[in-house]
């Protein structure tokens, strides 16, 4: 799922807590529906090479994956219920979906084929570490000391993804070189076959940022990187995995209400999002943009998102009637 377009530059936690408190000083800012771009922002390298790889085009994969959304009646059901639990437009979770399959992977053609990875991987025996070094190990420098000002657990993981990005990403330090890599890439990805797993494609470290959304929605226990067959356990099952799709969108949406801009009538942001990752960073960006520019500045779609939006009436036709919340 979350290939990172952009580098933010990281901020500090107090500058981060200042703004944040004042964002709620503006007037909550509607981003009105449809594309900002006419045509669609360049489809990553990584992403051209994949589709060739298994000899598909992007129209095929698409074709996919509206196809089993069409034909899977209990995965639509699914999709229903979690939009609304966590009061989100159902059309969301679809676009995730859809933006997902069709320039990342490739929809299996049965998704109870999940189950049984799922099955798999809460089996396995295997952690969590960089270099040897475990995440839990690694978290106990003093550099992420100020993390432990959040409680929550969006807000938490977030700050140490930022602190990777800032303080040890590229860098040599007392002598160890920390690759130029994300921080879920280096820490969250033990069976280097891929970041993300499941029908939604959630990587790791992002199941743990929502655990306490979905604990408080859902009644899912808690993640914890102390446990990490249960977090391939949750994304790899496609009950569960449609859940968790519903919490990053909702958690997207909140981060950039929080900055006063309301994206609910924008599925295409949400996918892009969903896409991306980092929505407290690229929402606090978006903030000191439009502040910048006198109000102006609105936020864009990316390719992935763009499709999204372009697809808009056929993706809620698979809705039926009833498709929103």
């Amino acid at each position: 799922m979350r290939t990172r377009l952009s580098t933010i530059p990281a901020l500090g936690l107090l500058l981060v807590l200042a703004l944040t408190s004042a964002s709620f000083a503006h007037e909550l800012q509607r981003v009105p529906p449809g594309n900002r771009n006419s045509v669609q922002p360049p489809i990553p390298n990584t992403s051209v090479l994949r589709a060739k790889a298994f000899n598909t085009t992007y129209d095929e994969k698409y074709q996919k994956i509206v196809g089993v959304l069409r034909d899977d009646k209990d995965l639509m059901a699914s999709i229903k219920k979690a939009g609304q639990a966590y009061q989100i437009d159902p059309i969301h979770i679809v676009g995730a979906l859809v933006g997902e399959h069709t320039y990342n992977i490739t929809i299996v053609n049965r998704v109870k084929s999940y189950y049984v990875k799922a099955l798999a991987y809460s089996q396995s025996d295997f952690k969590f570490a960089y270099k040897d070094v475990t995440v839990q190990t690694f978290l106990k420098k003093p550099e992420f000391a100020h993390c432990n000002a959040f409680t929550g657990s969006a807000e938490l993981w977030e700050c140490r993804d930022e602190t990777w990005d800032k303080t040890f990403r590229g860098k040599v330090i007392d002598g160890v070189t920390y690759e130029n890599m994300t921080f879920q890439r280096a820490f969250f990805q033990p069976f280097f076959a891929g970041q993300t797993f499941g029908l939604g494609q959630i990587s790791p470290l992002t199941a743990l940022e929502v655990t306490d959304l979905v604990h408080a929605t859902s009644g899912l226990p808690k993640l914890s990187v102390d446990d990490p067959q249960a977090i391939y356990r949750d994304i790899m099952d496609p009950d569960r995995s449609v859940i968790y799709i519903a919490a990053i969108v909702r958690d997207a949406i909140d981060a950039y209400r929080a900055q006063g801009f309301d994206i609910t009538d924008n599925p295409g942001l949400t996918a892009t999002l969903y896409n991306v990752g980092q929505p407290r960073r690229r929402a606090l960006a978006l903030r000191q943009a439009a502040d910048a520019s006198g109000g102006k500045k609105l936020p864009e779609e990316n390719y992935y998102g763009w499709l999204v939006n372009d697809k808009l009436p056929e993706l809620r036709g698979l809705l039926g009637s009833d498709n929103s919340q």
